[in-house]
């Protein structure tokens, strides 16, 4: 009977070191990878690209948006200067984006036996150019096209078309991003 509490206390500390060793194995696992990802300005070269110039993007899309520009052009300066650690110049930076809104489109999906739409697909594109001005083989020409839909029988009112410009733009703008300085 005295072997017992020895094999039980044995079984506990073999118990113990296995639980902290997971622990410890999962804590470096965690850091190791985190520490492998970068989200802020993934492919720049901070000692050689100081600046951005980021230019207005027109709205040239057949169907136009009121507020689209003005939205676009502004989310897409913050995104650029909250990620990185690039400061903005209005002409001749380091890296320039420019480019042209080309398309704002609402096209019926899903039609209904009665030959009516039941949902909406409204599509913005963005033709963009990103000229890197430091390293040349880095620069990008492409175009984007994000969308959201909505219930045909909704009313597009003011409030609801804006808030989906706003997750579009949204869309658009990390598609950019991640196209450009991201290295995605």
């Amino acid at each position: 009977m005295n072997h017992l509490p020895n094999k039980n206390r044995k079984n506990r500390l073999r118990k113990t070191f296995f639980q902290s060793s997971s622990v410890l194995f999962i804590a470096v696992l965690f850091y190791s990878c985190s520490a492998s990802y970068s989200f802020q300005g993934g492919k720049i070269n901070y000692n050689l690209i100081k600046t951005i110039s980021i230019y207005d993007f027109p709205n040239r899309s057949p169907l136009v948006y009121p507020t689209l520009e003005q939205v676009f052009n502004q989310e897409l300066r913050n995104k650029f200067v909250e990620q990185t650690r690039l400061v903005p110049v209005s002409n001749g930076g380091d890296i320039e984006i420019e480019g042209e809104i080309t398309g704002y489109n609402m096209q019926g999906m899903a039609v209904k036996e009665d030959a009516f739409a039941s949902r909406t697909r409204l599509t913005i594109t963005v033709r963009i150019k990103y000229i890197n001005n430091k390293e040349a083989d880095s620069d990008v020409e492409q175009t984007f096209s994000a969308f959201q839909e909505y219930d045909s029988n909704d009313t597009l009112d003011p409030t609801t078309q804006e808030n989906l410009n706003r997750q579009i733009v949204e869309e658009l703008i990390d598609m950019i991003y991640n196209a450009t300085v991201a290295n995605w």
